[in-house]
């Protein structure tokens, strides 16, 4: 790894690291350097490491929260583009993407192209190589069912490494990148099916505003049109004049649990013969409404319970304070814990 770049783009006196995420909160950052290339980000995080330095590395910022006091080290902006077809057959296209291509156009190009298994992710803020690090998922999709292969720098070994699916460990909103710096990102393999139709529709929510039964295929522009529609009107689309897009989407992941508190809570199976149960509805019914907050700055949105929205005057502090006291009401009614989605850089709740 002798590799050699130019000298990164760097900012000497950068400003607050809420210019960089969805929430637009977070500290400074004790520098920043703009990647382009992987091989830039990778002696970034090289040298860094050499210094003693921390590292930060940020894409799309849609789901981290940032504490106000900022990243002390150094912040890697990792602004790498290129989609590129590497294998082919009757059934399957195989497209490895750079982990800073943006990630809802990495999806419109595959629906215009008739590559079908990642449509229902349509609308989803950040980058492509996030995506592996959340596992991300929505409307009954999540990428783990596509990625054949992650390629990232190891910083333990030093090295390059490809790692298969089943190396990734996908699970719910989890994968061996959560919560772990090991790893840096730099392409991801996706291997989708040659269809204009989508794959069966399991989110029983889109299939009814589809109009469609379970497990019903419709063309992949439908499916995409609907889901943006639906994303829209929970303010899960981003949209820098409403605020209710001013944050990390769902704040909390759905709980698993052995059992349900209370019959009639509405849930889904999970493995393991446990039960999935919404977090919005646990919100919602622990007394939590659309709009509330404990301050001007931060509330939840007002299109979605399990969102937590910066106004435009909130702080990192709030945003968290009040994460809190949803998560106390929700265990104090339920007996439930929930656990945030987002990576909290420099905070806890």
């Amino acid at each position: 790894m002798s590799e050699v770049f130019p000298e990164q783009r760097v900012e000497a006196s950068p400003g607050s690291l809420g210019a960089y995420t969805t929430l637009r909160l977070g500290g400074p950052a004790g520098a920043l350097t703009v990647a382009t290339e992987p091989g830039e980000a990778v002696t970034t995080v090289r040298n860094a490491a050499a210094a003693g330095e921390p590292v930060l590395i940020l894409a799309g910022g849609s789901n981290v929260v940032i504490g106000d006091a900022g990243f002390a080290g150094r912040v890697v902006l990792l602004r790498t583009r290129g989609i590129r077809e590497i294998a082919r057959d009757a059934t399957f296209v195989t497209l490895r993407v750079a982990a800073g291509e943006v990630w809802d156009d990495f999806v419109a190009r595959t629906v215009a192209e008739g590559l079908s298994g990642v449509e229902c992710l349509s609308g989803i803020p950040g980058s492509a190589g996030a995506t592996p690090i959340q596992n991300v998922g929505a409307y009954g999709q999540e990428v783990g069912h596509t990625i054949v292969a992650v390629h990232a720098y190891d910083r333990e070994a030093d090295a390059m490494v490809t790692m298969t699916a089943a190396e990734c460990g996908f699970g719910y909103r989890a994968s061996v990148f959560k919560y772990s710096d090991r790893w840096l990102v730099l392409e991801v393999d996706f291997r989708l099916a040659r269809s204009t139709e989508s794959e069966p529709i399991r989110y029983a929510e889109l299939a009814r505003q589809l109009g469609v039964e379970a497990g019903d295929r419709v063309p992949l522009e439908r499916a995409r049109e609907t889901v943006l529609k639906l994303r829209a009107g929970k303010g899960m689309v981003l949209d820098p004049d409403d605020r209710d897009t001013w944050s990390v989407g769902s704040f909390f992941t759905n709980p698993v649990v052995g059992e349900l508190p209370e019959p009639d809570m509405p849930h889904w199976p999970a493995a393991g013969g446990r039960v999935k149960i919404p977090a919005a509805w646990l919100i919602e019914h622990a007394g939590f409404s659309k709009g509330f907050g404990v301050s001007e700055g931060v509330r939840i949105s007002s299109k979605h319970t399990l969102a937590l929205t910066n106004r435009g005057s909130g702080t990192t502090t709030e945003l968290l304070e009040l994460a809190r006291v949803i998560r106390a009401g929700v265990r104090d009614r339920f007996g439930i814990e929930l656990h945030p989605e987002p990576v909290l850089v420099g905070c806890q709740v």
